[in-house]
């Protein structure tokens, strides 16, 4: 019978919907912008999936808030195996999970949160000379790894079916960096993870010049129309085609040549929003997400209010072979896949799949 451990760090993702960009050092700003937990809701719905494969397997776990009360209510009757030490559950926490996990030799550790806890658990793991194998349920902010599942009912298919194994990387970034637009990715780890295509790529950074595509698009903006622009590289370009600096990794509104919202949160999103709004993503190198990595902000009530515009270099496609979303809502994960035009240059377009 497989054995699954199953660890949830309940803190991670908190700041992407309120725009800080990641939760390292953070959370009491983020729940005084108003931000909700997300791990949680990511944890049950990958054990609402677990429940229904159903199989030969039984689940080891933390103790509140780190999964037991969400495996039991799934309908789980899990071993727990250790309890954090305080409610305010930190990083050692998780490495402490991991630990008591390996005393009762675990087939797959999986945990939900973002990098920082995917390197936390494979650090540990290699502290400890194990080679189980781990998958993440993405939650966190930044998702740059290559351990992660592409969506949490992914993760429940992987979990009871995989048979092979391979070495993945497990990568992260300075936080405050990263808020002041600066990315640089670090190798912190190489973990042992299942085989298995609906795990998600490792984050890869694309050159190449656009804009052509930037000036494309800069000569079809609408008046009276309200774009959305959300971070990269590619909608930096645009932004500055726009003639305004920008937000590299955040979210910036503009309509009728003003910018309405700099770095803006989900709320502000929303209070910008006049009688037609056009959202305009790029997908991230290496991975092909939309919707759901890097830009929360985005959430499923801004995608539902507006129209969806996809812009990319060649380039970076060609690393892609498919485009994904994980906006959190598995209705609107449902409703956007298909295929999408895609912006290439100033007047070309290519078809791609939303997967």
């Amino acid at each position: 019978m497989r054995r699954l451990a199953f660890v949830v760090n309940p803190i991670a993702g908190m700041g992407g919907r309120v725009g800080l960009k990641g939760t390292d050092g953070k959370v009491e700003e983020a729940r005084r912008r108003g931000a909700k937990r997300r791990a949680p809701d990511r944890a049950a719905e990958m054990l609402r999936e677990l429940a229904d494969i159903g199989g030969e397997f039984s689940l080891l776990s933390y103790g509140e808030p780190m999964g037991a009360a969400l495996a039991r209510e799934a309908g789980f009757e899990p071993t727990v195996v250790g309890e954090p030490a305080a409610t305010e559950t930190t990083a050692g926490d998780t490495r402490d999970a991991v630990r008591a996990f390996l005393e009762h030799d675990p087939d797959l550790v999986l945990f939900v949160g973002g990098d920082g806890t995917a390197a936390d658990v494979a650090e540990t793991l290699a502290a400890e000379g194990s080679d189980c194998p781990i998958l993440g349920v993405p939650a966190g902010v930044k998702v740059y790894s290559s351990v992660f599942s592409v969506t949490p009912d992914a993760a429940a298919h992987i979990a009871v079916s995989f048979d092979s194994t391979e070495r993945a990387e497990v990568n992260d970034i300075d936080e405050d960096e990263y808020r002041e637009g600066e990315v640089h990715t670090e190798l912190v780890a190489l973990a042992t993870v299942p085989v298995a295509p609906q795990r998600q790529g490792s984050k890869q950074l694309s050159s190449g010049t656009v804009e052509g595509l930037a000036e494309g698009f800069a000569d079809e903006v609408e008046a009276g129309v309200t774009y959305v622009l959300g971070p990269g590289g590619t909608l930096g370009t645009i932004k500055q085609t726009l003639g305004f600096e920008g937000t590299a990794l955040g979210v910036d509104v503009y309509r009728d040549g003003e910018v309405l919202v700099t770095d803006g949160a989900e709320s502000d999103i929303l209070a910008a929003f006049g009688d037609r709004n056009v959202v305009v993503v790029s997908p991230i190198g290496g991975q092909g997400f939309v919707f759901g990595r890097g830009n929360q902000q985005l959430s499923p009530e801004v995608i539902r209010n507006a129209e969806i515009e996809i812009v990319a270099s060649r380039r970076k496609l060609d690393g892609i072979g498919a485009l994904r979303v994980d906006t959190g809502d598995p209705n609107l994960d449902d409703a956007l896949r298909g295929w999408q035009r895609v912006r290439v240059g100033r007047f070309e377009s290519r078809l791609m799949e939303i997967v």
